[in-house]
């Protein structure tokens, strides 16, 4: 293994992995870190990537990593990263292995950008067991699977009425859960009603089902309201402390803030995926994005504009 590249790609999302494909092809020394903590974990079947349609996200993962390893100037490793500092000639990076594969300190030309979001649920209890396969939290992504069945939407979040909207397009029997908050506003609630969409505002206990799947959300008052499946808003969080030396710009949300083609505030570090505003993405945009984010980086090094 090396310690000096062309680029170090931060994450082996669709973003990451893409960015790193073509990197790779244009004859760039590619490294690639990936913590394997990916945010669509829970998740079985992801849909609507083009000839890859229903697959499972770890496996669309870990075909990535193959096709960009099989490359002799690129290399993909699960590593977490710990810190990268700017230096005269590019950046040092280092980073903690993981899975018992070895730590990482090496100096780069460039960054890549591509770790991906947290995200934090509702605090709903049983949630969990459902998450990933009768409840999503991509409505693009699941909502064709959820059509004209009884759906649920679980939220803390002030964009609630602007998710339900969404969602009607698949099934006409939905009910909003704020979990006790007033998040969705009087008007909202009367816009959504004109839809035929309730909002209930009680205090979640729990979501009732078992092995053969989710049947309810059970309020804190005892009600039972049988459900079939339905929807999360998580809010997402920008876990970024190995970038805190760079002092990247970021917007009111935690986002990293590019141009149109990826590059930072930051010269020779680019973003690519959810990281990048307006944040999580389906898989294929996100896959597209780093593939324009290779573009420019490619050119930059060039010296050829974009």
């Amino acid at each position: 293994m090396s310690d000096s590249y062309d680029v170090v790609v931060v994450g082996a999302g669709p973003a990451g992995l893409s960015a790193a494909l073509n990197l790779a092809r244009a004859r760039r020394r590619i490294l690639v870190l990936d913590g394997n903590r990916p945010r669509h974990a829970a998740t079985l079947r992801s849909h609507g990537f083009l000839t890859r349609d229903g697959i499972a996200p770890l496996d669309l993962r870990r075909m990535g990593r193959e096709e960009v390893a099989a490359y002799a100037n690129a290399e993909v490793q699960f590593a977490s990263v710990q810190s990268i500092e700017a230096t005269a000639d590019g950046f040092h990076v280092v980073a903690q292995g993981v899975r018992g594969e070895p730590d990482r300190d090496v100096v780069t030309r460039t960054v890549v950008v591509a770790s991906g979001l947290t995200e934090t649920l509702p605090k709903v209890a049983n949630l969990r067991a459902f998450y990933g396969t009768d409840l999503h939290s991509c409505v693009e992504c699941d909502g064709y699977e959820k059509a004209d069945a009884p759906l649920a939407l679980i939220g803390e979040t002030t964009d609630l009425a602007e998710w339900a909207i969404l969602i009607a397009q698949w099934s006409s029997d939905l009910i909003v859960f704020t979990n006790g908050t007033d998040t969705v506003t009087g008007p909202e609630e009367a816009a959504l009603a004109s839809a035929g969409i309730r909002v209930e505002r009680g205090a979640i206990a729990e979501l009732d089902g078992g092995r053969d799947g989710f049947t309810g959300v059970r309020l804190a008052d005892g009600t039972l309201i049988p459900r079939s499946g339905g929807f999360v808003r998580p809010q997402w969080a920008a876990p970024l402390g190995y970038l805190e030396q760079l002092s990247l710009d970021r917007d009111t949300d935690g986002y990293v803030v590019v141009d149109a083609w990826g590059r930072t505030s930051v010269p020779g570090v680019y973003a690519a995926g959810d990281i990048t505003p307006p944040g999580p993405q389906q898989l294929i945009v996100a896959a597209g994005n780093g593939a324009r984010v290779s573009r420019a980086l490619n050119r930059d090094l060039a010296g050829v504009p974009s």
